[in-house]
């Protein structure tokens, strides 16, 4: 690499209607650099490799801090966050790519709605009714916490589906951050209470768990070591100890 500069190559879209190109970014150097910092670089002079005035970058950042999600893009052909994307580690020229299992709002920035309608579908929170106080809530064995906690670093980063060759435009499939998210709250003592409205919609034929062909990309691929598979063979025997359920007419709460 050059200690001088840093060759930036950026797959860019004008809008969702448009078709895609490449334009090429020479920055200055500096040490300690991510690519947020470099995309930043381009925003504050928005100069492509042949000296041309060009827009600057579109992209998504928040945190900074590798929890949020938002800055999720395909650095040197890996989705990643481009937060903790360190320049000096990073071949050039450095490829930057929006994650094109979503669709495209213009460069980097992608619409990541599916994965929370997904969320909304398997009811991914842990209901509370009313704003009263409620006093303590039941609590859970520690052994069981400290793997719910695992699963809770999701940070909706759209990696996993990215990976999953089953998630498509020609597909339903809701992905596997919403199946262990079904894992998460089915195991915590008040979200239980819909625990078996979950596992119907994970039984449902279009986008539910049939659609996973358990291709494992997508522990492979999860920034935060997220045990996925894990989770997707655990809500497989939850969804055919529920099918048992509704066929001998048990009580779906038990």
């Amino acid at each position: 690499m050059s200690e001088q500069t840093i060759q930036l190559i950026v797959k860019r879209q004008k809008d969702q209607d448009s078709k895609s190109y490449e334009e090429r970014f020479e920055l200055p150097y500096r040490p300690n650099m991510n690519v947020i910092s470099a995309l930043m670089e381009i925003r504050r002079n928005p100069v492509n490799a042949k000296g041309e005035e060009t827009t600057s970058v579109a992209w998504d950042a928040s945190c900074l801090e590798e929890v949020c999600g938002a800055c999720s893009m395909v650095i040197n052909g890996k989705a990643r966050q481009s937060c903790t994307a360190l320049i000096d580690q990073l071949e050039q020229p450095i490829r930057l790519e929006p994650m094109d299992t979503f669709p495209v709002v213009r460069d980097l920035l992608i619409d990541r709605s599916q994965m929370f309608e997904s969320l909304k579908r398997v009811k991914a929170w842990v209901p509370i009714d009313g704003t009263y106080d409620l006093g303590p809530g039941p609590r859970m064995p520690e052994a069981k916490r400290q793997w719910a906690y695992e699963l809770s670093k999701c940070m909706t980063c759209g990696v996993c589906l990215q990976a999953c060759p089953n998630v498509n435009d020609k597909s339903e499939f809701i992905g596997p951050a919403a199946i262990s998210q079904v894992r998460l709250f089915n195991a915590h003592p008040t979200g239980a209470m819909h625990k078996a409205e979950r596992l119907e919609t994970l039984m449902d034929g279009e986008g539910g768990l049939a659609s996973c062909g358990n291709s494992q990309n997508c522990v492979e691929a999860c920034p935060k070591e997220i045990p996925l598979t894990t989770s997707i063979a655990a809500m497989n025997r939850a969804t055919t100890l529920q099918s048992f359920k509704n066929f001998f007419g048990t009580d779906n709460t038990a």
